[in-house]
């Protein structure tokens, strides 16, 4: 781990298994027989009109976080951002978004590379640079842009559907 993490290789550790087991559960904890094939909650959750887009970026923020804790280096954390922001643009897009969301999988894309660069500082491999605070401060402003965006252009559209609903009746 870089020099500056103030985490215990104990500690580092529990935030991986943590990780891991909330990607799994994210996007591969459902199995589907007749598919052979796995989704995760936030494929279900996904479903429901503009709170579910914004409920599964929430949740992959905490991935995101977590990496910031873990000293990860401000290239892979725009990485992390960039894979969410994919997912949940598209994920927009009803019913061609949630198949997008079922398949993509941000979450475990992120922990894979989470993991990776971990792996390589505790080898010893290589020392990025960790996120230094204006790269934190940039890592939490795009994520609450996200959020915003997600969900106010969820708000938009549904308020929109729901004033065409009221007036054919």
């Amino acid at each position: 781990m870089p020099k500056s993490s103030s985490l215990s290789y104990k500690e580092r550790r529990a935030i991986l298994q943590q990780i891991n087991s909330l990607a799994w559960l994210l996007d591969n904890s459902i199995s589907i027989p007749w598919l052979n094939y796995r989704i995760g909650i936030e494929a279900i959750i996904g479903l429901i009109p503009a709170v579910g887009d914004v409920a599964g970026l929430l949740l992959s923020s905490i991935i995101v976080v977590q990496a910031v804790r873990l000293g990860v280096p401000q290239t892979v954390l725009m990485r992390l951002i960039l894979n969410i922001a994919i997912e949940a643009g598209v994920g927009m897009i009803p019913i061609a978004g949630d198949l997008f969301d079922a398949s993509f999988k941000a979450n475990v894309r992120n922990v894979q590379l989470i993991n990776q660069v971990t792996s390589q500082i505790d080898l010893d491999r290589t020392t990025p640079q960790p996120a230094n605070e204006a790269s934190i401060a940039m890592t939490i402003g795009a994520l609450a842009g996200l959020i915003s965006v997600v969900g106010g252009t969820g708000v938009a559209v549904f308020s929109w559907v729901y004033s065409r609903l009221q007036q054919k009746r």
